[in-house]
C-alpha cells in the first residue's frame, strides 16, 4: 500500500528524525564519561533483573549460539565479561552457606559481569556430588540446581566444567583409582584418557549432568539457557604422551559424545593455550618450553568437531616466575593476541580467556599491578572487539564475596575490599553493554553506530 506526503510533511518527519537520532548518537557518547564513584552501577535495577547486558529480558533469555567468530543471542552480540567461581555447588550443599552462592552472584551483577565459570564435578571425597561412578548425592544435586536457578536470577549464565586434570575435587585421578578398584590394570591418571571403561565413567557423568531436571526450575540443564557452554575438563594436560595423540582422541570422543546429547548448548575444552607438535612456528610463544610438551595442542585440539570456541588461560606470574611486572604484561598482551589472530584466521571461532589473574599473596605482585594486569586484558580484548575479531571474552579467576578469605589461593578478588578493581571490571561491562545491545547481527560491525560507538569507549585512558 502506498503512502502519499505533501513535500512540507516530509521535511518535517526529516527534521523530527534527525533530531531524534543525534539525541540518541550524543547520549551513548556520553556513557563512558559517567560518575566512576558508583562502582556498583547495575545493582539498582529491581525485581532481580540486575542488567539486561545480552539485551534479553527474561522472556528472552534467549541460548547462546555461535555464528561465525562471535557470540550471539538471538540476532545481537554477546561479548563475554565474566569470572570464576569453582566452589558454588560446594557452599550451597549447607544451608549456613548458601547465602554465600548468592552473596558473590549479587555482587558480580552490580559490576555488570555476565558470565561465571563453576565445577558442576566433585568425584570422591567430601560432600562429593559423584560417590562413585555414576552413585549420586542428591542432596550436593539439588546444591547444583540451586546454583544454577540462583546464576538465572541474577542473569548471569554459566560454564558448566565436567571434570578436573588436578586431584582437587577428584578429576582424572579420582576415575582412575575407581577404575583400579574394579579391578583394571591402570598405571598412571593419563589412563583417563585412554582406557574404555574410565572413559565409560565419565561419558556417564557427562550424561547424567546433561539430562538432569532441575529440582528448582523443572527445567533440563540441557535445555536451559542460562547454561553458557559445557567444558570437558578443566586445563587437561597428558604429560604421558607429548605427541598429543592420546588427548586429541580423547577430545574428538567427548566432544562427538556431548553433543549427541545436547545439540544446543556451546562446548568447549578448558585448555590453557598451549601451542604444540601443529605449529611449531607458534610453540615461541608458550611461556617455556615446557608447556610445549604437556600433551596439548591449541590449534589442532580446537579443530575438533563439536568444539565452538577456544579456551586460554594467563597466568603469567606462575608461567613466568622470573618475569619483570613489565615483561610479564608484555607477554600477557602478545599471548591474547596471538590466541585471538590465530582463532580469527586459522580456526575461525571466538576465544575466552577462560582464567586470567595474578597472584597478591607471593610477595612479587600488589593490587596495583593486579589493576593494571587486568586493565590490559581487558583492554586487548576491546582492541578485537572494536573491530568485530575473535576476541569473546574474558573470566577473572576468582571472585570471592567477604567471609570465605579462608579459600583464597591468593588470586581472590573481595570486590566490596577492592574499590579500584571493582571499577575497573565496572567500567568494562559498561563498555561491553554498548556492544551488546547496539547492533545487531545483520550489521557485520560495518554501521555507522559501531564506530561512534567504540571512538567514545576506547578513547580513554582509564585503563
Amino acid at each position: 500500500m502506498a503512502i502519499k506526503l505533501s513535500l512540507p510533511s516530509l521535511l518535517q518527519n526529516f527534521l523530527l528524525v534527525t533530531t531524534f537520532v543525534l539525541l540518541i548518537e550524543n547520549t551513548d557518547a556520553c556513557l563512558d564519561r559517567v560518575d566512576r564513584t558508583n562502582i556498583f552501577p547495575f545493582e539498582t535495577y529491581d525485581d532481580h533483573r540486575k542488567h539486561d547486558l545480552d539485551g534479553a529480558g527474561d522472556e528472552e533469555w534467549g541460548m547462546v549460539k555461535r555464528k561465525g567468530n562471535q557470540f550471539v543471542v538471538g540476532n545481537q552480540p554477546f561479548y563475554v565479561n565474566g569470572f570464576n567461581t569453582y566452589w558454588l555447588m560446594i557452599l550451597a550443599v549447607d544451608q549456613s552457606t548458601r547465602g554465600k552462592v548468592s552473596e558473590v552472584l549479587q555482587q558480580a551483577s552490580s559490576v555488570g559481569l555476565t558470565v561465571c565459570r563453576t565445577w558442576a564435578f566433585n568425584d570422591g571425597g567430601w560432600r562429593a556430588l559423584q560417590k562413585s561412578p555414576s552413585v549420586y548425592d542428591e542432596e550436593v544435586f539439588k546444591a547444583l540446581d540451586f546454583v544454577v536457578s540462583e546464576a538465572k536470577k541474577y542473569k548471569i549464565r554459566l560454564v558448566l566444567s565436567l571434570t578436573n586434570n588436578w586431584e582437587g575435587y577428584g578429576g582424572k585421578a579420582q576415575y582412575v583409582k575407581w577404575g583400579k578398584e574394579a579391578g583394571l590394570n591402570l598405571t598412571s591418571d593419563d589412563d583417563f584418557f585412554s582406557d574404555p571403561t574410565v572413559k565409560g565413567y565419565y561419558q556417564a557423568h557427562i550424561k547424567t549432568i546433561l539430562t538432569r531436571v532441575n529440582t528448582y526450575t523443572n527445567i533440563t540443564y540441557k535445555d536451559d539457557p542460562t547454561i553458557f557452554a559445557w567444558e570437558l575438563m578443566n586445563e587437561p594436560r597428558c604429560l604421558s604422551d607429548p605427541s598429543g595423540n592420546k588427548l586429541q582422541a580423547w577430545i574428538q570422543e567427548m566432544a562427538f559424545y556431548v553433543k549427541s546429547i545436547d545439540p544446543v548448548h556451546l562446548l568447549e575444552i578448558g585448555t590453557e593455550g598451549f601451542y604444540g607438535l601443529s605449529t611449531p612456528d607458534r610453540q615461541q610463544v608458550n611461556p617455556n618450553t615446557y608447556a610445549g610438551q604437556v600433551g596439548t595442542d591449541f590449534i589442532r585440539n580446537h579443530q575438533a568437531l563439536g568444539i565452538d570456541f577456544a579456551s586460554v588461560h594467563i597466568y603469567p606470574d606462575s608461567w613466568l616466575s622470573s618475569a619483570t611486572t613489565e615483561s610479564s604484561l608484555e607477554f600477557a598482551r602478545t599471548w591474547m593476541e596471538n590466541h585471538v589472530d590465530d582463532s580469527e584466521n586459522l580456526l575461525g571461532m571466538p576465544v575466552v580467556f577462560g582464567e586470567f589473574g595474578v597472584s597478591t599473596k607471593n610477595g612479587k605482585h600488589n593490587v596495583t599491578f593486579r589493576d593494571a594486569f587486568i586493565g590490559m586484558v581487558y583492554k586487548t580484548l576491546l582492541n578485537s572487539t572494536r573491530r568485530g575479531g575473535s576476541g569473546g571474552g574474558s573470566l577473572l579467576w576468582q571472585l570471592f564475596p567477604e567471609g570465605t578469605e579462608y579459600m583464597d589461593d591468593g588470586y581472590a578478588v573481595v570486590l566490596t575490599k577492592s574499590p579500584t578493581t571493582a571499577s575497573i571490571i565496572s567500567l568494562q561491562s559498561r563498555r561491553l553493554q554498548i556492544f551488546n545491545s547496539r547492533c545487531d547481527w545483520k550489521c557485520h560491525w560495518s554501521c555507522r553506530k559501531r564506530s561512534i560507538a567504540m571512538n567514545d569507549l576506547v578513547s580513554h585512558d582509564e585503563m
